[in-house]
């Protein structure tokens, strides 16, 4: 059996055969200098892809990578028509246990802090496509398991491959990850207001007037990287206040990934995508949102509060003033990330479905491995909540 040095050696000629009656070349990009050289032509197919969201730009897979892509090897895809960049697949290879079997995974560049995911693609063409599946089949590492996770469930990836995978007889599974809010931005932020729940409308005016009578209310919006470092020290504070800090999973308690939300912010606010917003009352900060600006959308990465305060509901306040800002500057919609919460649904039940695609080698084995994830544990987890 080749060892995995072999295998990666080999990927870039097998492809070039595999695409040559193609007029897209793919090329393997397995170090990360040859990744960092990639930038401009990377953020500039994310601006033609029309994906709008920061969880496949440049900088923050770089940092992603950074931190937390020491165990994994790189296998990212690169489709070329002439000189132009047509496609881009941030893919990872990576070696582990699937119930207890090993299995060599392809998988998408994500963990969970990976909100979203898609490649990049100039458009749904289906030679582009084309040219991708043949390369995953015949070009790449003979893969176990092709892993892609948070797809968005309209995504063109989602149905170009489940359909190549059906039509050359490779085993697919969809699994429904997640359902995150989002408040479409359309006309007054006074009109959003009125479409709002009765209920949730009269506790916002009274924890509003609660706060007002402690003092001045403001919000406090951070986007530059000099102001950032210190602002997030505060922030982590505030998140680490309450629950989290006492259960450990507070960022603050967790030094890698404070450090890569920290690098990916100074990134961020030189590309003017940082938005950290505070709720303040009499100057101090009482409620904490790391936000990002993104392709005109508002999105709500990791929030926090004083729990002294936490009966007058800062983080309620906070968001209402956020999606007051974002109304104000006309954008497109404030993304909620995560999964549905119910304090999320009181601002909207507009939703954005997301799923995980599996594909598996044909085989006994790969049959077997599907079957017990997507057939025997399920039910053993049902079993166990019917008991």
């Amino acid at each position: 059996m080749m060892n995995p040095l072999t295998l990666a050696t080999l990927a870039p000629a097998r492809a070039a055969a595999v695409t040559a009656r193609s007029s897209y070349r793919v090329e393997v990009v397995e170090d990360f200098d040859s990744f960092l050289r990639l930038e401009q032509d990377w953020n500039d197919l994310l601006e033609r892809s029309g994906l709008s969201f920061p969880f496949v730009t440049h900088e923050w897979v770089r940092t992603w990578i950074e931190h937390f892509g020491a165990e994994q090897r790189l296998h990212m895809l690169v489709v070329r028509r002439g000189g132009t960049v047509a496609a881009i697949l941030p893919l990872m290879i990576s070696r582990g246990l699937m119930y207890g079997v090993p299995v060599l995974r392809l998988q998408s560049i994500h963990n969970v802090y990976t909100e979203r995911f898609d490649f990049l693609v100039d458009g749904p063409n289906e030679e582009i496509y084309q040219a991708i599946w043949d390369h995953l089949l015949h070009g790449a590492p003979r893969w176990d398991v092709l892993e892609l996770r948070q797809l968005p469930s309209g995504s063109p990836t989602l149905s170009h491959l489940t359909r190549l995978a059906a039509r050359d007889r490779r085993p697919t599974e969809r699994w429904h990850a997640s359902d995150s809010p989002y408040v479409p931005i359309r006309g007054t932020f006074q009109s959003y207001s009125r479409t709002l729940d009765r209920k949730h409308r009269a506790n916002l005016r009274n924890r509003l007037g609660r706060l007002s009578r402690v003092g001045r209310i403001e919000i406090e919006i951070i986007k530059t990287a000099g102001e950032a470092e210190t602002a997030l020290a505060a922030g982590w504070r505030l998140e680490a206040a309450a629950w989290k800090g006492r259960a450990g999973t507070a960022i603050g308690c967790l030094p890698r990934v404070r450090s890569f939300y920290e690098s990916f912010a100074a990134r961020a606010a030189r590309r003017g995508w940082l938005c950290l917003y505070f709720l303040r009352v009499n100057g101090q900060r009482i409620a904490f949102c790391y936000g990002l600006c993104f392709a005109n959308r508002v999105f709500q990465l990791k929030p926090g509060y004083d729990p002294g305060f936490a009966s007058l509901s800062p983080s309620t306040t906070l968001t209402a003033m956020i999606l007051e800002e974002a109304f104000d500057r006309g954008r497109e919609e404030l993304d909620f990330l995560g999964v549905n919460d119910a304090w999320k649904q009181s601002w909207s039940t507009t939703t954005r479905s997301h799923e995980w695609l599996f594909v598996f080698r044909p085989g006994l084995r790969s049959h077997l491995l599907r079957w017990a994830k997507f057939r025997i544990a399920p039910a053993l987890r049902r079993a166990r909540w019917q008991s």
